[in-house]
This record gives structure tokens, C-alpha cells and sequence, in this order.
């Protein structure tokens, strides 16, 4: 038990890297416009560099899946479900990629920090102090604290209270129903495509 807790929080510190792929996103776009390049073409550069990234995670995937390398350091991160099939880590760069591209920016940053903080909170505190279930293997703990987070991340990044509260009950919601699915695409875009609906209709 000790060891699957620990593991959870070696598995959910990669999902942590998204701040830096983040940061290097708005690096890339502000330098270009303080350059001089129009917004539309920042952006559009800053986004080249993610799918760039996100190229790279494909050939990796690709060898370990159609050409059986093993990768040593990351294969202990990937969870029994992911052994002959893409790692989450390629689900969220693509929702990054497409959130930045269609969501306002502040809606697109709280989309993603949920999904990384939040989907985080709830599996670690599940784990550790889930006792009556909500949804399958979903917890009443691991519920209420990645609502919790989810809400912390809302009020942090944005001004509106009915788009924190409907985008932290979505993201909390789909984390919760999905097993199969992968989280990292489905609550970036759920809980992102929410609040800009939401924010359009003010």
C-alpha cells in the first residue's frame, strides 16, 4: 500500500512537467511579440514548438510500442493499462496543444492546472484516505479534494465566478466518471470548452 502511494506520486510528478512545456510556451509567444511579430504569428510559432514536442513523445512512443524498446526510467511511471498503449503524457500534450489553440489563454491555463493538480490531489488523497466509494474505484475523498483544488486554481487564475465554479465542477466530474478514457485529453477540453461557453453567454 505504501509502495502504490509512493508510486502514484513518482507517476504524478512527470504530469508536473506541463508547468515547464507551459512556461515555455508564453516564453516563446511574449519574445516574439515584444519582437515585434504580430500576436497571431507568436502564437502560432509558440504553438509549432508544442506539437513539436509532442512529435518527439510520438516517436518514443512508437519505439517502445511498435518496436518494443524499453525506456528505463519512464516505464516505471506507466500504469498497467498504458503497457500497449500511449502514455497519458501524449493525451495532455495534445489537449495542451489544442487548448491553447481554441480557448482563451487564462480559460486554457485553469483547464490544464486542474488537470494536473487536481487529477493529482485526487488520487493521491484516494489512495492514501479513500474509504466509501463515489463511482467505481473513485472515492468520496479523492472526490471532494480535486473539487477543492480545482476551485483553488479557478480563483487563482480567474475573475469569474460562474466559469471557476462550472470549470472546476466539470473537470472534477469527468475525472471522476472516466476510467478507460484518458483524463488528460478529456478534462482539458471539457472543462476548457465549459468555461469559454460559459464566459460567451455572460
Amino acid at each position: 500500500m505504501v509502495w502504490e502511494f509512493f508510486h502514484e506520486i513518482g507517476r504524478k510528478i512527470i504530469h508536473i512537467t506541463i508547468l515547464f512545456v507551459l512556461a515555455a510556451f508564453f516564453f516563446i509567444e511574449d519574445s516574439l511579440a515584444d519582437a515585434g511579430y504580430t500576436a497571431a504569428l507568436s502564437k502560432q510559432v509558440a504553438l509549432l514548438f508544442l506539437v513539436a514536442l509532442l512529435i518527439l513523445f510520438l516517436i518514443l512512443e512508437y519505439l517502445r510500442l511498435e518496436l518494443n524498446w524499453k525506456m528505463p526510467f519512464f516505464s516505471q511511471f506507466i500504469r498497467p493499462k498504458e503497457q500497449n498503449r500511449m502514455y497519458g503524457v501524449i493525451y495532455f500534450l495534445s489537449a495542451t496543444v489544442i487548448s491553447l489553440a481554441v480557448f482563451d489563454h487564462k480559460i486554457a491555463l485553469a483547464a490544464l492546472l486542474m488537470t494536473t493538480f487536481g487529477d493529482m490531489v485526487a488520487a493521491l488523497v484516494g489512495k492514501r484516505y479513500g474509504t466509501t466509494l463515489i463511482y467505481r474505484n473513485k472515492t468520496w475523498a479523492g472526490f471532494l479534494a480535486e473539487l477543492g483544488v480545482n476551485l483553488a486554481v479557478g480563483f487563482f487564475i480567474l475573475n469569474n465566478i460562474y466559469v471557476i465554479i462550472g470549470m472546476a465542477s466539470i473537470a472534477t466530474i469527468v475525472e471522476t466518471l472516466v476510467d478507460e478514457l484518458d483524463d488528460n485529453l478529456l478534462i482539458p477540453i471539457f472543462a476548457g470548452f465549459a468555461g469559454q461557453v460559459i464566459l460567451f453567454s455572460l
